[in-house]
């Protein structure tokens, strides 16, 4: 929609994750096996998956209003799709654990400085850049770019694909954990959470 990209998980269906998860986890491993380029276009907010499945596509732009978040910490979760190893490699791990453990928000000049996006454009051009991009690509051999792909990631599949189910196994296991429920109720309630009761 308009001004969000995506505004992440739908925080009641971490409270009950039976068949919701399925089908985000297989969303995710589609986005990491895909053998043509990806190409998205960001604007306003992206927050939790919306930043970590940027990590798979292979040309990413934004609007200058877009604004990355991964605020899994911040809900007693864990990172997902990759994003412990990808982003760590992509930006460095300083920049990473400033994302991944204090959930701070990225402004889309920081993410370009950080190697997260491509390009940015003014808000009103996003669409159409992002499109002269994909069409750039699209006239070029498609065997080719395909081929380009597959090796630019051959070396870090497998890795991607353990880090993936590790992450899975633990953010599983973080969906039933009381800090969950206690980010989720503070968050109903309008109110910060309180984790001092966990350590």
């Amino acid at each position: 929609s308009p001004g969000c990209f995506t505004a992440g998980n739908d925080l009641a269906d971490f409270l009950n994750p039976s068949a919701g998860m399925d089908v985000i986890l297989r969303f995710l491993r589609t986005l990491a096996g895909a053998e043509k380029p990806l190409v998205a276009a960001v604007s306003g907010w992206a927050v939790g998956i919306g930043v970590t499945m940027l990590l798979h596509f292979d040309l990413v732009y934004a609007a200058d209003d877009a604004t990355l978040k991964t605020p899994f910490v911040d809900l007693g979760l864990v990172p997902e799709a990759g994003s412990s190893l990808l982003l760590p490699a992509l930006v460095g791990h300083r920049r990473a654990a400033k994302m991944l453990l204090l959930g701070e928000s990225l402004d889309a000049a920081t993410a370009s400085d950080f190697g997260l996006v491509n390009e940015v454009f003014p808000a009103a051009e996003l669409e159409a850049r992002a499109w002269e991009k994909a069409e750039v690509l699209a006239a070029r051999a498609p065997s080719a770019v395909r081929a380009s792909k597959r090796l630019m990631k051959r070396a870090g599949r497998d890795a991607i694909l353990a880090a993936m189910e590790a992450e899975e196994a633990v953010f599983m296991e973080r969906l039933s954990s009381p800090e969950l429920s206690e980010a989720v109720g503070a968050f109903m309630q309008k109110r910060e959470p309180d984790f001092s009761q966990f350590s």
